[in-house]
C-alpha cells in the first residue's frame, strides 16, 4: 500500500461521521450498495473474501447482492437463503465484513415474474398472472391469499436466518422492476381487485407488511432497510418520483430504519458513463429526505469526494451508496480518509463488471484487475509481494497492458524500462477515449500515469520504436511485449472467414484509420462483426461530421454484446435518434465503386447499398512482429541475457481493455504468462451430499 497522505481534507470530515441506523451504527457514510458479482451461491468463499476487502477498504456498510429467499425465485446468479442450510456460506461474508468493524447488509429478494425458475421448475409468481420476463416460454401464476401469506412467511424466515448468519442490516427489496413487492406497487403488473390491488395504498400493502414483519422478527438487533426504485423513467406509464414513487415513501416514511433509493430498471440505475454523468440520480431521489427522518442512501456512480460531500452537505443523502466505484477501488473511503484522493482508482463506467454476472463468472473490472481474484489468486487491490528475483524488466508498448505491468512491477520494486513507439502514453485507451461518450475511459491511463510519477525505479521513453536488436541490447533479463493490436480491414471476423472482395480498396477504412484522423466520405457503411461498442461510437462520430451512416451486422442487433453491459437499449435509442440506419442479419459480400453488396446470412440474397466509405469493425489482429522475431532466435536471447520474452495484453490476444489490464497485472505478479499444467487459481469444490443416488 502506498504511504499515507498528508491527512484528510477537512471538507470531507462529514463523510466520516458515524450514523445511527436503527439499533446499529455505521462508522462512516460509505455504503457498498448491493451488487452482483458473478460468484454468489456458486463461489461463496471468493464472494465473502471480496466483500471483506471492501470492509478493509473503509466501506462501513457492505451488502450482498440479491439473496433469494425461496426456491420459487431461483436465480443461480444470486446468493440464497432458502433455509438454515444456506447460513454457513453467507456467514463467511458477514464474518469477513465484521473483521474490519463494518456492518454486513443482506438484500432479501424474490424476483417474481422475472425468474423463469429453470432449475427449480416452479411456476413463477406474480400479482396478477401473465407472461414471465424475457423470451422464455413461461407464464406466471397469479398469487392468491395463501401465496401472499406464504411469501410473507418465507421473507420472515429469511430475515431470521440472516440474523443467525450474523447480518446487521436486513433490506426489503422493492426495486429495479426485479422485486415482487415492486410488482405489486406497479399498475403495469398489478390488476388485482382485492385489498392488494387498486389504490396505491392497497398496492403498497405487501411492502408495508414485509417491513413490519421484518421489524418484528429481527428489528431489536438488526436494522431494517428498504431498497426502492422511486422512478422507472417511463413517465405516466410507470412509477415516477413526482407521483407514486414519492407517495410510497411518504406513506411508509418512518417504518424502515433506512431508505436505499434509486431508479429502475437496472440499465437505468447502472447507466454507463457513455450515457450518464456522475450523480445523475439526484433529480429523482432528492425528495426523499424531505419526507422522512430516517437515513437515506442513494447511488450515482460517485467517484469524486467533492460530489460525495456535496450530496450530504446539501441534504440529498445521508450515506454515499456505491457499487461500481467500490469495485474499481475497494479502498476509496480509506484513501479519502488518509488524504490520498489522487490515488483513487476511479470507475470508468464501462459496466464490464456487469458482464461477469450474465456469464455467471467471477466479476472483473477494467480499472481493478484484482477484482474477483482476492481469494482465487490471493490478489489484494493495494498490496503486492515485493520482488523475489533480480530481473530488470523491459516493457515494449505503453497501452493498458504495458502501463499496468509497469505500475505493478514498479510497486514490487523492480527496475523497469517502459518504451513506447508513439508520442503519447495509453495506447488504445488514449485513442478510444477521444471517441463520443468514452472520455471517462481515459482514467485507465491517467490513474497509471499518476502512479508512475512516484516510481523512480520505472523509466519511461516515448517515441522509442524498438526492433529485435534494440531489445537484445537493452540489458534487461525479462521482456514483455505489449504492442497491442490493429483492426483488420479485410472483414474477417466472427462471421466471415475469408477476405471481402474489394476490401483492399482505399475506400475501406478501419477504426484505427478513423481514430488517426483519416477522413471518411459519405455515405458510410460500417460493418459490425465485433458486436461491442466500437461500431456505435464510430457511427456517432461520423454522423456528427455530417455523413449518412448505415450499420450492417450479421447479428440480430448492432452492438449485440452490450446487452451484457446494460447498454444495448441505450445504444439503439441513440442510433435511431441521430438517424443511423441499421441492417441486421446481413454480411458484407463485396466492396465496389460507390456501392457495397450485402448478403443475407440466411438466404444469401444480395442487395446493393450506396456507399463511398466502408468502415470494417470486424476483428483486431495482434501486433506480434517484434515478439515473433525475438522468439525465433533463442540463442540470441540467451547471449543477451534475456531469460524470457512474453506477449501480454492485446498482443497476446485481442480483447477488452479489462482483459489487457488483467494480462499486464498477471505478468507483473507472476513474471510469466501462458498455459500451465495446473490452474493458477484456487477452485472451490462444493461439498457433495452424502447420498449421490436419486430416489429409488
Amino acid at each position: 500500500m502506498t504511504a499515507a497522505g498528508p491527512g484528510r481534507d477537512p471538507r470531507y470530515d462529514l463523510l466520516f461521521e458515524p450514523l445511527r441506523i436503527g439499533p446499529v451504527t455505521a462508522r462512516n457514510r460509505f455504503y457498498q450498495a448491493p451488487h452482483c458479482n458473478g460468484m454468489g451461491r456458486n463461489y461463496p468463499t471468493p464472494m465473502a473474501v471480496m466483500r471483506g476487502v471492501k470492509a478493509e477498504g473503509g466501506w462501513s456498510v457492505v451488502c450482498t447482492e440479491q439473496c433469494d429467499i425461496h426456491y420459487s425465485t431461483d436465480n443461480p446468479r444470486n446468493v440464497r437463503l432458502w433455509d438454515e442450510g444456506d447460513i454457513p456460506a453467507l456467514a463467511r461474508m458477514a464474518d469477513a465484513v465484521h473483521e474490519h468493524d463494518s456492518l454486513a447488509g443482506i438484500l432479501l429478494a424474490h424476483n417474481g415474474y422475472i425468474t423463469p425458475n429453470s432449475i427449480s421448475r416452479e411456476i413463477p409468481l406474480s400479482p396478477s398472472g401473465g407472461t414471465a420476463f424475457g423470451m422464455y416460454p413461461v407464464h406466471t401464476r397469479a398469487m392468491d391469499k395463501s401465496d401472499i401469506a406464504a411469501f410473507r412467511r418465507w421473507h420472515r424466515n429469511a430475515a431470521l436466518n440472516a440474523r443467525k448468519a450474523g447480518f446487521d442490516l436486513v433490506i426489503v427489496y422493492a426495486g429495479h422492476d426485479l422485486a415482487l413487492p415492486m410488482h405489486f406497487i406497479s399498475r403495469r403488473h398489478n390488476s388485482r381487485t382485492d385489498e392488494y390491488g387498486g389504490p396505491l395504498e392497497n398496492r403498497a400493502r405487501l411492502l408495508r407488511e414485509l417491513i413490519e414483519d421484518t421489524k418484528e422478527a429481527v428489528g431489536d438487533t438488526c436494522a431494517v432497510g428498504v431498497r426502492l426504485s422511486v422512478d422507472e423513467l417511463l413517465g405516466d406509464q410507470g412509477i415516477t418520483c413526482e407521483g407514486e414513487g414519492r407517495e410510497v415513501v411518504e406513506m411508509l416514511a418512518e417504518l424502515p430504519d433506512l431508505w436505499d433509493v434509486n431508479i429502475s430498471r437496472w440499465q437505468n440505475d447502472s447507466a454507463t458513463s457513455r450515457f450518464q454523468a456522475e450523480g445523475y440520480q439526484e433529480r429523482y431521489v432528492s425528495f426523499v429526505k424531505q419526507v422522512t427522518t430516517k437515513p437515506v442512501v442513494g447511488v450515482g456512480r460517485f467517484t469524486s469526494p467533492d460530489t460525495m460531500a456535496s450530496q450530504i452537505r446539501r441534504g440529498i443523502l445521508d450515506m454515499i451508496g456505491a457499487a461500481r466505484p467500490s469495485i474499481a477501488d475497494p479502498f476509496l473511503p480509506r484513501k479519502i480518509e488518509e488524504g490520498r484522493t489522487d490515488d483513487i482508482r476511479e470507475c470508468i463506467g464501462c459496466n464490464i463488471c456487469v458482464s461477469g454476472n450474465y456469464m455467471m463468472a467471477p466479476i472483473r473490472c477494467t480499472q481493478n484487475p484484482t477484482m474477483g481474484e482476492e481469494w482465487r489468486r490471493g490478489w489484494h487491490p493495494e498490496r503486492i509481494p515485493p520482488k523475489d528475483t533480480d530481473d530488470r524488466v523491459l516493457i515494449v508498448g505503453a497501452g493498458p497492458a504495458g502501463l499496468e505491468a509497469a505500475c505493478a512491477l514498479g510497486q514490487r520494486g523492480y527496475e523497469v524500462v517502459l518504451a513506447e513507439a508513439g508520442r503519447e502514453l495509453g495506447g488504445r485507451v488514449a485513442r478510444e477515449s477521444r471517441l463520443p461518450g468514452l472520455a471517462a475511459w481515459a482514467r485507465v491511463r491517467d490513474h497509471r500515469l499518476h502512479r508512475l510519477q512516484g516510481m523512480p525505479n520505472v523509466e519511461v521513453y516515448l517515441e522509442s520504436e524498438l526492433g529485435a536488436g534494440d531489445v537484445r541490447e537493452a540489458e534487461c533479463s525479462l521482456v514483455a511485449i505489449a504492442t497491442g493490436a490493429r483492426w483488420r480491414r479485410d472483414g474477417i471476423g466472427r462471421h466471415l472467414r475469408e477476405p471481402v472482395p474489394g476490401s483492399e480498396s482505399a475506400r475501406v477504412l478501419t477504426p484505427d484509420d478513423i481514430m488517426d484522423g483519416v477522413a471518411a466520405e459519405g455515405p458510410v457503411v460500417i460493418y459490425d462483426d465485433d458486436h461491442y461498442y466500437m461500431s456505435g461510437v464510430l457511427a456517432e462520430k461520423l454522423r456528427a461530421e455530417g455523413h449518412a451512416v448505415t450499420i450492417v451486422t450479421p447479428a440480430a442487433s448492432v452492438a449485440d454484446f452490450t446487452q451484457y453491459t446494460l447498454e444495448l437499449n441505450h445504444i439503439r435509442r441513440r442510433l435511431f435518434e441521430i438517424g443511423v440506419e441499421i441492417v441486421p442479419f446481413h454480411a458484407l459480400a463485396s466492396v465496389g465503386e460507390g456501392t457495397v453488396d450485402l448478403a443475407s446470412i440466411f438466404t444469401g440474397a444480395v442487395k446493393t447499398v450506396e456507399c463511398r466509405s466502408t468502415v470494417m469493425v470486424s476483428a483486431p489482429l495482434p501486433s506480434t512482429a517484434l515478439h515473433d522475431a525475438l522468439a525465433a532466435d533463442a540463442a540470441a536471447l540467451e547471449r543477451a541475457g534475456i531469460r524470457r520474452v512474453v506477449a501480454i495484453g492485446d498482443c497476446r490476444g485481442p480483447g477488452t481493455i479489462a482483459a489487457a489490464v488483467f494480462s499486464g497485472h498477471a505478468f507483473a505478479r507472476e513474471l510469466n504468462v501462458g498455459l500451465q499444467d495446473e490452474a493458477p487459481f484456487l477452485r472451490e469444490n462444493v461439498e457433495l451430499h452424502p447420498t449421490l443416488h436419486g430416489p429409488e
